[in-house]
C-alpha cells in the first residue's frame, strides 16, 4: 500500500542524514527529519501538505520510494491529528494502511522509532521482552 512507502520513506528521513538534508533544501523548512509526529514540526507539515507535496512526492521516487503526494497529504495529515488526539491509536493505523490485526507496536515503530529504540535497547541491555 501506498502510505506504507510514505511511512517507509518518512523512517528513512531519520536514519540517512544525505536524504534529509536533501529534503530540508525541498522543503526550505525545518530539519529534514520527518520520520514520526514528534518529529515532524508545524512548518515541515504545512509545506508537506501544500505546494511541496508534489515535490517531495518526486524526490521520494527518485531514492525509490514510490506514492502520490495524495498519499503523502494523507499520512502528514493523519499524523497531525493523531498528535492532536484527534485520532485514536486504532483510527489513526486505519487511516495510514495497517489493518486492525496489526499490533500496536507496529504501529509505534511506523509512528515512533523512539519507541522503537527504546525496546530495543530494553531488549538487548535489560532483557525486557
Amino acid at each position: 500500500m501506498a502510505t506504507t512507502t510514505v511511512l517507509q520513506f518518512m523512517q528513512k528521513t531519520a536514519e540517512d542524514q544525505a536524504l534529509r538534508q536533501q529534503l530540508e533544501t525541498l522543503l526550505g523548512v525545518g530539519d529534514g527529519n520527518i520520520s514520526s509526529e514528534t518529529e515532524l514540526d508545524a512548518a515541515e507539515t504545512e509545506a508537506l501538505k501544500g505546494e511541496r507535496a508534489p515535490i517531495v512526492a518526486a524526490f521520494a521516487a527518485q531514492n525509490g520510494y514510490t506514492f502520490s503526494a495524495n498519499d503523502l497529504v494523507t499520512v502528514v495529515d493523519a499524523f497531525q491529528q493523531h498528535q492532536s488526539g484527534i485520532l485514536s491509536d486504532e483510527a489513526f493505523a486505519a487511516l495510514v494502511g495497517m489493518s486492525a490485526s496489526n499490533n500496536v507496536t507496529q504501529l509505534d515503530a511506523a509512528a515512533n522509532p523512539l519507541k522503537r529504540l527504546t525496546r530495543y535497547l530494553g531488549k538487548t541491555y535489560l532483557g525486557l521482552g
